[in-house]
C-alpha cells in the first residue's frame, strides 16, 4: 500500500547496521507485519517507533505520506540532513521525537500545521531558523 511505500522509500535511504529494518518487505500487502511500526485495525500505520536504533541517513519527503500517524520516535540515531517540510502534512501527529540526531538547517514552518501536537523533541541537533514557540503561535 502507500504507506508501506513510504516507509519503504524511507529505508532505501538508511543505514542499517543493527539490522532493525530487516522485517521491512515492500512486497507485503501493508506494513502492519513490520518490526517497529505499528497499525491501526484499518491497517494504517499510527506509529513509528526506530529510536536509538543506530540508523544514519535522512528524513525523506515521503514520511508525510502517512496520514494517521500519531508518533513518529526517532531520537538518538544518526539521521541527518534537514526536517522535510512535508512532515507538516502529518496533521494527526501527537509526539515527534527527533531529539539526539544530527539534523540541521532551519525547522519548517509546516511543523505549524501539526495542530494534534503535544509531544516535540528536537533537542541535540544542529536546527535554526524560526523559535520553536512561533511555530504555533499563528
Amino acid at each position: 500500500n502507500s504507506e508501506g511505500d513510504a516507509l519503504h522509500s524511507w529505508r532505501t535511504q538508511l543505514v542499517d547496521p543493527n539490522n532493525v529494518l530487516k522485517t521491512w518487505d515492500p512486497t507485503l500487502v501493508n506494513p502492519c507485519s513490520w518490526f517497529h511500526v505499528t497499525c491501526n485495525r484499518e491497517n494504517s500505520v499510527i506509529r513509528v517507533d526506530l529510536g536509538n536504533a543506530g540508523l544514519s541517513g535522512p528524513l525523506v519527503p515521503d514520511l508525510g505520506l502517512l496520514p494517521f500517524t500519531f508518533g513518529l520516535e526517532v531520537f538518538a540515531n544518526n539521521l541527518t540532513g534537514i526536517i522535510p517540510k512535508e512532515i507538516g502534512n502529518l496533521t494527526k501527529l501527537v509526539s515527534m521525537d527527533l531529539q539526539l540526531n544530527k539534523l540541521a538547517g532551519p525547522i519548517p514552518s509546516s511543523v505549524g500545521n501539526l495542530v494534534s501536537l503535544l509531544f516535540l523533541r528536537l533537542d541535540s541537533n544542529k536546527l535554526s531558523g524560526t523559535n520553536r514557540v512561533e511555530l504555533f503561535n499563528k
